[in-house]
């Protein structure tokens, strides 16, 4: 939910519904890997089987993190080679982004394998001769490898519009993420507060009496013929 500065009064968002609505294969992509994740923080890509994500396949990808903020193709669908006008796998994700936005995609491909975070984009590609303005979003989920770590990631990247003279590259206009492994705080501790009974007052007004001291353990024995 979201606050109308100017009114003050309380507006419900109705950006996550719109975004749904015209980018459907993000939220198919995203469904699938909270499916594979389960009860786990992070799935792994030995999980992923393509025909769980049939009606969104051609928007998928699967990078692999090979530097801090740079990560390469390792699987991509068919639009992702429409918008570029070639083949895509091998390539850094930046490619397909221009000079201004390069910075923004590392980071943010930095910060969902290294918090761990869910990452949706929005993203925009300016119209031009031969280019239509394109609407996007792009999707990032992270992956563990098969050794272990937070190396790959499930992405997808839909995009609104005709896509004309290639290739196609994005500025980044909205970045939102959800973090994985933040912790529940702890629940607050509410003292307990005792009502005495009476033998607990009489306990309580009833001098106690001194401790007695122990009794040693060992005992010095003094040998006075010696």
């Amino acid at each position: 939910m979201s606050i109308n500065s100017n009114t003050g009064s309380n507006v419900v968002s109705l950006m996550p519904r719109r975004a749904e609505m015209i980018f459907p294969a993000l939220k198919d992509v995203e469904a699938y890997w909270e499916g594979l994740r389960g009860n786990r923080p992070i799935p792994s890509r030995g999980d992923i089987d393509p025909r769980g994500m049939q009606s969104a396949l051609e928007y998928a990808f699967i990078l692999e993190r090979i530097a801090p903020g740079v990560a390469r193709f390792r699987l991509a669908g068919m639009h992702l080679t429409d918008l570029m006008g070639m083949e895509v796998r091998g390539m850094p994700l930046t490619a397909m982004f221009t000079p201004e936005a390069r910075a923004q995609i590392s980071a943010a491909l930095e910060a969902v394998c290294a918090t761990p975070n869910v990452s949706t984009i929005s993203l925009k590609s300016a119209g031009g001769m031969g280019r239509p303005a394109l609407e996007a979003q792009l999707l990032l989920c992270p992956l563990k490898s098969d050794l272990g770590d937070v190396s790959r990631v499930l992405g997808c990247l839909q995009t609104k519009g005709e896509i004309g003279r290639q290739p196609r590259r994005f500025d980044v206009v909205e970045v939102s993420t959800r973090d994985l492994l933040v912790e529940a705080p702890a629940a607050a501790q509410t003292p307990v507060t005792e009502i005495p009974r009476d033998d607990d007052t009489h306990a309580r007004n009833t001098p106690k009496a001194a401790p007695k001291a122990a009794r040693p353990f060992l005992k010095l024995v003094s040998d006075n013929d010696a």
